[in-house]
This record gives C-alpha cells, sequence and structure tokens, in this order.
C-alpha cells in the first residue's frame, strides 16, 4: 500500500499514473475525487484500487464506503491526502510525500515500514 501525501497541484495522481503503468494497466487512470475509489485491472494481475480522500471526512467516512475492504484485500493500494486517514493507514504502508517547489520541480519524501 501506498499512501501518497502533498498539496494541490503536487503531483500525486502523476505518480498514481506511473505506478499504474508499471503494473501493465493500459486504461486511463484519472482522478477519482468525485468517485473517492477506482479500480483498475491488468491482465492476470491483482486489482489496483487508486483511491482520493480529499473529499472525505475521516477514517469513518472511508470505512462506510469499503475503503478498509480495498487495502486489507488482495490487491495494490494507492491513497492520495492520505493524511486525511490518519487511523486507516497501515504501518506496513509506504509513505511518500511530494512536495510541490515550483511548477517543474518537487522534492520527494520517502518513508518505510
Amino acid at each position: 500500500m501506498v499512501a501518497l501525501r502533498g498539496g494541490l497541484g503536487a503531483g500525486k495522481t502523476c505518480l498514481t499514473k506511473g505506478i499504474a503503468r508499471g503494473l501493465g494497466i493500459l486504461e486511463e487512470v484519472t482522478s477519482p475525487t468525485y468517485t473517492i475509489i477506482s479500480e483498475y485491472r491488468a491482465a492476470n494481475a491483482l486489482p489496483f484500487y487508486h483511491i482520493d480522500a480529499y473529499r472525505l471526512k475521516g477514517d469513518d467516512d472511508f470505512e462506510a464506503l469499503g475503503g478498509n475492504e480495498c487495502i486489507d484485500g488482495e490487491g495494490i493500494s494507492v491513497i492520495e491526502w492520505s493524511e486525511r486517514l490518519p487511523l486507516s493507514i497501515p504501518r506496513s504502508a509506504i509513505i511518500i510525500e511530494i512536495g510541490l517547489l515550483d511548477q517543474d520541480r518537487r522534492s520527494i519524501d520517502l518513508e518505510e515500514p
């Protein structure tokens, strides 16, 4: 599981698209800001869950949507705005913080379990 953090325009969705491409997902990956959870599959692969917590009020909203089933089940999950779900992010998650330095540059901090 990958927990992404960073402000608007930092590149969280762009990074998620790269992860999906690396997994062999050919389908267009878009931000699930309004759908909250999008599921994708590559041929003969585990499900890939792209989750956007921006519109959620917290862990209770995430649980009510079935989000814990996505991150606890078999599959790969990437959560944007993961800082909004402090109780739902497992200790085994890789946390990536993206900082917006300017229009063309980012800083990336990686925290492994």
